[in-house]
């Protein structure tokens, strides 16, 4: 016998195969032994039958003996030719009237019975040689004395045909069993295809290779929800990946241009002697260019974060009126030296962190500002919409081209380079911190550009600061 922990290391198809040899086993046993079990009683029953016959037979034949004598010849001659009926009578006194055989002995636990009318069938063994017996007592015509009868017949044939009909059953049982075995592993193996060939995709995916996917349709039908979820997953882990390269890519990008302009004033500065006026500019443009790392370095913390899930470390409930207010006022004066109207409609509260908030609106805004030409106009609006409060910005200006929309809150992504204000201190991580700042409320964020009209539009969900 296998312990559980012995077969908890068999393969799949090993386990699969033991538990269904294992099944047929019982089945083909069972079903032996049942039809062994059925035919012995059977057979009983027939004997059971062929001895009662004798039973009628003898009774008949010593109700009409006039003598012990005539009683002898009669069963001598009705019993002479039953060679495998073996019968003794014995009279009141325990003597034998009869006896067709000397050769049978009576068994020891068939004694006969001395209650008229009362029989027993039970089995003897003699010389190897099976033998139902059946007791009973008979009257007579001419004694009123009971005498005592056995019948024994003898069912050594019928022991014959059960042990070659065992020995067969069990060779067919053998046979049956190897059979079965082999067809187990044959139909373990062949159903347990599908994931060797998942497991021959799935060692084929690796940081170069990530295109290869689970045939679904080719899988069985319980296999198919297994299938789809691989796939969805290796469609993340591709997505991911991909967003990871271009990540790196887009910060070298990034790093390269202060980190170059860092080094180039630096090596300029120690090429020749100068005056203290002209370090102290250096040194100022070099603080500046320290300050865009520092701010990227902490855009990029924060970005890192949110992949991983931020949760809102001071959740309230407060008015998106004010807060926007604060905002338009923080920006007038940028806004007037480009004679841009400011506007403010509507009002709402939601619940969340107050400076995530307002760190996402100053990027809309600083954004809009940046791109709505002089004599402009900026709009914040605040409405309820559905079962969301949406809180969006508007500004006037040029279009931005339909195909890059969805690319606008990927990290260090410019619509067009060319636009951005030669003095921007952006590094393209605005709209994508603004973006991960509405998804950590549970919200999401949309563009629209058309009709010289750019609209970002904040969809945040009702609740209060308690959920």
């Amino acid at each position: 016998m296998h312990s559980p922990s012995s077969i908890g290391k068999l393969s799949l198809t090993r386990r699969l195969t033991l538990f269904f040899t294992l099944a047929a086993t019982a089945a083909v046993l069972g079903l032996g032994g049942l039809f062994l079990v059925e035919i012995k009683r059977h057979f009983v029953e027939l004997d059971r039958m062929a001895l009662q016959d004798k039973q009628k037979l003898i009774q008949r034949i010593l109700s009409n003996a006039t003598s012990t004598n005539d009683a002898r010849e009669r069963l001598s001659d009705a019993l002479g030719d039953h060679h495998d009926l073996h019968v003794l009578v014995k009279n009141a006194h325990g003597e034998t009237v009869f006896q067709s055989f000397a050769s049978y002995q009576q068994p020891p636990h068939s004694e006969p019975q001395h209650n008229a009318g009362h029989d027993s069938l039970g089995v003897g063994l003699q010389d190897n040689a099976g033998f139902q017996t059946l007791s009973f007592e008979t009257s007579t015509a001419y004694s009123p004395s009971a005498l005592q009868v056995m019948v024994a017949a003898d069912v050594k044939h019928h022991v014959q045909f059960l042990d070659g009909l065992r020995n067969s059953l069990l060779a067919y049982a053998a046979a049956a069993v190897i059979v079965c075995a082999l067809l187990s592993w044959f139909a373990a193996r062949q159903g347990l295809a599908p994931l060797r060939e998942m497991k021959s995709r799935a060692a084929a995916v690796t940081g170069q290779q990530l295109t290869e996917r689970m045939p679904v349709e080719a899988m069985p039908v319980e296999m198919h929800d297994l299938a789809q979820e691989l796939n969805r997953m290796l469609d993340r882990l591709q997505n991911d990946f991909q967003r990871l390269t271009d990540f790196s890519s887009d910060l070298a990008h990034e790093l390269r241009t202060p980190i170059s302009n860092l080094l180039t004033q630096t090596q300029v500065a120690l090429s020749s002697k100068r005056d203290a006026s002209t370090y102290r500019d250096i040194l100022a443009s070099n603080a500046e260019e320290f300050q865009r790392l520092a701010r990227m370095v902490s855009d990029m913390l924060f970005l890192a974060k949110t992949e991983h899930g931020v949760s809102l470390p001071h959740k309230e409930q407060f008015s998106v009126r004010q807060e926007a207010l604060a905002l338009l006022e923080f920006y007038e004066a940028v806004a007037e030296e480009k004679n841009i109207q400011l506007g403010l409609e509507g009002d709402s509260s939601i619940a969340g962190d107050r400076l995530m908030f307002r760190r996402a609106v100053s990027n809309l805004l600083s954004n809009a500002l940046r791109y709505t030409p002089d004599a402009g106009r900026v709009t914040v609006s605040i409405s309820k919409v559905a079962s969301s409060i949406q809180v969006s910005v508007e500004n006037t200006g040029q279009d931005i081209d339909p195909q890059a929309l969805p690319r606008l809150f990927d990290r260090f992504y410019r619509a067009d380079p060319s636009r951005a204000h030669p003095a921007a201190e952006g590094s393209g991580l605005g709209l994508a911190i603004t973006r991960a700042i509405v998804e950590a409320h549970g919200g999401r964020i949309s563009a629209i550009s058309a009709n010289g009209r750019t609209r970002f539009a904040m969809s945040f969900p009702l609740g209060d600061a308690k959920s």
